[in-house]
């Protein structure tokens, strides 16, 4: 297991060890608005690499080509890069009314739907397409949206993220499936530690664990490397929203 003895202690004393600058968002409509304050530094979107401002996004600046739904390309959604319907199929709340019985009373649940370690802005098409796919290998697919590498396999259910993205998507989903004990196959578990093991982590990558764990109130994902400060900016409540 890439996740050894060690990293999945460290998990599990974060929320106690970590340097509690902020409390965690309450509800999935908290961290999504932590979710663009974070971005706001950096302002690309994960699928694709397209800039975006405010909630719009510039298809020009990554030569995107909308599928189906311009509208909806336009714009930029909060995505779970562990499904909430994943992560909800696991737990009895969803076999007895769905999400929304699953967040009016499964705290765990809720605490899964909102954790910013989750959470990425994207094209809304693309997180439209991608559904509740895993992410896996695609072939003979061709390119959907324009130069963007983002490619989706509808009837084998499967989505393959460009190649800068794989690493980083890999770590998450390892990252969640320890912290809120998530079953994958041995399939999908094999193929993302082989992406973290051949697309390292990246500047981008530790910026944004720095930035989700300063706004979480723990030391980060330690597939990343847990953090032991943050700045000034991040640390100040009331930018933090709370």
């Amino acid at each position: 297991m890439l996740i050894s003895k060690r990293a999945g202690l460290a998990i599990a004393l974060i929320a106690i060890a970590g340097p509690a600058f902020a409390d965690a968002p309450k509800t999935f409509q908290e961290a999504k608005k932590t979710v663009y304050r974070i971005y706001a530094e950096r302002p690309v979107e994960a699928y694709c690499g397209c800039a975006f401002t405010g909630k719009a996004v510039d298809l020009e600046s990554c030569g995107y080509q909308p599928r189906k739904n311009a509208k909806r390309a336009s714009r930029i959604e909060i995505e779970h890069i562990v499904p909430a319907w994943v992560i909800g199929h696991q737990r009895q709340c969803w076999q007895d009314g769905g999400r929304r019985n699953c967040t009016a009373t499964d705290p765990l649940f809720s605490q899964a739907e909102g954790d910013l370690y989750n959470l990425v802005p994207v094209a809304g098409e693309v997180n439209g397409d991608r559904s509740n796919y895993a992410y896996g290998l695609v072939q003979g697919v061709e390119p959907q949206y324009g130069a963007c590498a983002m490619a989706i396999d509808f009837k084998a259910k499967k989505a393959m993220p460009r190649p800068e993205m794989r690493g980083f998507l890999a770590r998450t989903t390892l990252f969640m499936a320890e912290r809120y004990d998530l079953r994958l196959s041995s399939q999908d578990r094999r193929l993302y530690e082989a992406w973290a093991r051949q697309y390292p982590v990246t500047e981008w990558e530790r910026w944004r664990n720095q930035r989700v764990a300063c706004a979480m109130g723990d030391a980060g994902n330690p597939l990343v490397g847990l953090i032991e400060s943050c700045p000034e900016q991040v640390t100040d409540r009331q930018m933090a929203g709370s």
